[in-house]
């Protein structure tokens, strides 16, 4: 995942989501910065990350690729963002009232999102970034911290509730609620449909969850 097409490389905290924009922020920015996640996140839909140059989405956003780096530090940053954008938009929080319906929901959409053509993308980042140090660094900043951060934000509703088991840690919570679909995309050993997640969803919210209220 090392791109050589930047001017500058190495780990970087700042604009840690592509879903995420500063506080303020021009409007001209915000649709230029819209434009560039857009054309990268149709570009990897088509060919996958690999093959996306920066010049490619560039001529796609019709922006400068002085505009792209202003934004972005390379490549790798720019569909890491586009990558979490896209994935922001696909995959809403739900809020049911219901912990358990909450959470449940989230697992089955994330697996039809690892079904659909996006899977591909993110098995081919992952498999990535493995061996690329810099491109992991950007990986668990720009995507990973605010996919997390997103659950976080329905763990916190269920535990306001007293719906989650006191002493419960919500870091292993989220592994073991997503880490299957992760697992099932990258090997492909089972399925990632509807009924599977749920079944998924069922499993592990059983042992989480003070709750025993189907989800219906």
């Amino acid at each position: 995942m090392t791109d050589q097409e930047g001017p500058r490389s190495g780990r970087t905290s700042a604009a840690p989501s592509g879903a995420e924009t500063p506080a303020v922020e021009h409007p001209r920015t915000r649709r230029a910065r819209k434009a560039v996640l857009d054309a990268a996140t149709a570009l990897m839909l088509e060919h996958g990350p690999n093959a996306v140059t920066v010049d490619q989405i560039a001529a796609l956003a019709g922006a400068s690729k002085a505009t792209i780096y202003k934004h972005w530090p390379n490549k790798t940053a720019v569909t890491i963002d586009a990558f979490a954008a896209h994935m922001a938009q696909e995959v809403p929080r739900p809020d049911t009232g219901s912990t358990r319906r909450d959470l449940t929901e989230q697992v089955v959409a994330v697996c039809a999102f690892y079904s659909s053509s996006a899977g591909r993308i993110f098995a081919q980042l992952i498999a990535d970034v493995q061996t690329d140090p810099d491109g992991a660094g950007l990986f668990l900043d720009r995507f990973l911290a605010g996919r997390r951060q997103a659950v976080r934000e329905l763990w916190d509703r269920g535990v306001a509730r007293g719906d989650i088991r006191p002493g419960t840690d919500v870091e292993i919570g989220i592994d073991v609620l997503f880490g299957p679909a992760i697992f099932r995309l990258m090997t492909g050993h089972a399925p990632l449909d509807p009924a599977s997640a749920v079944a998924i969803a069922d499993a592990v919210l059983d042992g989480l969850l003070d709750d025993r209220a189907p989800v219906g």
